[in-house]
């Protein structure tokens, strides 16, 4: 490949195992995240990973400058030009003998082929490939295209799990990443008849992002198809899709109506409710983001479960609601001492809110087969190897969206701990995955200790790997969320953020000059952390193969 500078190793700035400097012409054009070789001895070769780019003339100071252009004429032509190079800082990040002493000074720095950056990077002979973008180095007409792969091992476990996605709403595109890498797995596994297989849960956050999942979009374009076939993925959308929207009475005159009518007829969708008599000791999950230093919330959660007081005998959310009224009246504390009646009363004002503007609490499902309602935890405990499950949350408030997130996270714990119904081991897929977007609702450092969703998380984080249960995760600050959570996630993925952001501790390991391109990222970019990867990767992804909605 092309020689393009060599070692510079002077008394103060010596090159080091860890990193070295090369002169290059100030007409090149090389990037941060670029790879590049360099003649070591016994013939090996050194790579590093560019870091760093500075320019440097012989001016001893910026009033040298000034005064050498006729005291700031900024017309003057200088007769003579200034002798400047460029010098480039680089990171080692192999050698191929596995030679890590200081490369030298005026050895010869090139740039590298495609199979000398998959060598640099790690990305050669990987086990286990599952597509995770593309990295594109070098202009014209030295530029190579490479595909990216993970070992899927290290992403959906046994050897690593969870995937967190971080960056600015919008701008950062955290679901299409989570998505396309989701869809490279189902084509991993579909078909698949090894022991492993795959089902996926995916809430829906943000009006019909993900609610057409399954329909090809019109809009990709030949250069998307052709990365795709590049990647070996298929341009198919998402196969065996259901999705579950919240029961209403009016939902087919909604917003997204049409859509649900046409998926409800070709048996695609269900309206989900939660029933008094089988989810009733699930109240406890709409209280997850309430400050309970005292755990009064979580007495009379207990309370209510164990029927004692008025609560025994009763027998739907109505009833529930009114007997909770009853002990917040003034001179109620003789039926519980131990809770008071202003607890009781903080706990009415909270119920009360979600029982009167939710419809998704009822009594009973209707018997009637085209009304298509499901309580949703059956269905989760039904789920089957390569399924979609979409459950739409978009329009629910944000205590009931914690609750259905929790109640999904814990009806997935149920059925891969075999405590749910009796189905063969065999039947029930070896990995689920969920994907949640805004995690930082549920997991962040301001989240009460005492939350029973951020208890699932944390569980799920730490030992759901083992289990199978496997998180994708999304929130625009990484350093809101919860350092068990996020430091749990084998993977991580930084889209476009600001700059705030990159000054948090999180980011203190990430060198400067790559903090200040997270700031610049482009939509179907990213900057990707992950255990095969020997560097930071500045990988890019096609747009997405399923419907895309503009106005969300």
């Amino acid at each position: 490949m092309k020689q393009i500078g060599k070692i510079i190793a002077t008394e103060r700035v010596p090159t080091t195992v860890d990193e070295f400097f090369f002169w290059t012409d100030k007409e090149l054009i090389i990037k941060p995240f670029d790879v590049i070789k360099v003649n070591h001895i016994k013939n090996s070769i050194t790579f590093g990973v560019v870091e760093e780019i500075s320019h440097l003339t012989d001016n001893s100071n910026f009033l040298a400058g000034y005064i050498s252009s006729d005291f700031g004429d900024v017309n003057y032509q200088q007769y003579t030009q200034r002798i400047g190079m460029n010098y480039v800082s680089a990171k080692v990040v192999g050698n191929s003998l596995g030679i890590y002493t200081p490369v030298l000074d005026g050895s010869s720095v090139s740039l590298a082929t495609e199979d000398d950056v998959k060598e640099a990077l790690g990305l050669k002979d990987i086990k286990n490939p599952l597509a995770s973008g593309y990295i594109e180095m070098y202009e014209e007409p030295d530029r190579i295209t490479i595909p990216v792969h993970f070992n899927s091992q290290f992403l959906i476990g046994p050897e690593g799990a969870h995937l967190n996605i971080s960056g600015i709403s919008g701008l950062a595109s955290k679901t299409s990443y989570a998505m396309f890498l989701l869809k490279a797995i189902q084509d991993q596994y579909l078909g698949k008849n090894s022991g492993e297989s795959i089902a996926y849960v995916l809430l829906n956050v943000k009006g019909r992002d993900l609610l057409a999942i399954d329909e090809p979009n019109e809009e990709l374009t030949e250069q998307d198809k052709n990365i795709y076939k590049m990647l070996n993925l298929s341009t198919t959308p998402f196969q065996n899709v259901k999705y579950f929207y919240p029961y209403s009475k009016d939902i087919i005159s909604s917003t997204y109506g049409r859509d649900v009518k046409s998926q409800m007829e070709l048996d695609k969708a269900k309206l989900y409710k939660y029933i008094f008599e089988d989810d009733k000791e699930s109240i406890d999950l709409l209280f997850s983001n309430v400050d309970d230093p005292n755990q009064t919330m979580e007495s009379i959660v207990n309370y209510l479960a164990t029927g004692q007081g008025g609560f025994n005998g009763i027998t739907n959310w109505n009833e529930l609601l009114n007997e909770v009224h009853e002990h917040t009246k003034a001179g109620a504390t003789g039926k519980d001492k131990e809770i008071t009646v202003l607890s009781w009363r903080k706990f009415y004002r909270l119920f009360r809110k979600t029982i009167e503007k939710t419809t998704i609490f009822s009594n009973s499902l209707s018997s009637k087969p085209n009304d298509n309602e499901t309580r949703l935890k059956d269905s989760i405990l039904n789920i089957k190897k390569n399924d979609v499950y979409v459950i739409d949350v978009a329009k629910l408030d944000e205590e009931t969206q914690g609750f259905v997130f929790g109640d999904v996270m814990r009806s997935i714990y149920e059925l891969k701990l075999g405590q749910a119904y009796d189905r063969s081991e065999a039947d029930i897929p070896s990995k689920i995955v969920i994907f949640i977007d805004e995690l930082n609702k549920y997991a962040s450092k301001e989240v009460p200790k005492s939350s029973p969703i951020l208890r699932q998380l944390l569980d799920i984080t730490e030992r759901g790997r083992s289990l199978g249960i496997i998180l994708f995760s999304a929130e625009q600050f990484k350093s809101d969320i919860h350092d068990r959570v996020k430091g749990n996630c084998a993977t991580h993925a930084y889209g476009r953020t600001n700059a705030i952001e990159v000054s948090k501790p999180d980011y203190q390991y990430v060198p400067p000059v790559y903090k200040s391109m997270l700031t610049r990222l482009k939509q179907g970019e990213y900057v990707v952390q992950n255990p095969v990867f020997r560097s930071l990767l500045n990988i890019k992804f096609p747009r997405p193969i399923y419907k895309q909605f503009k106005n969300g």
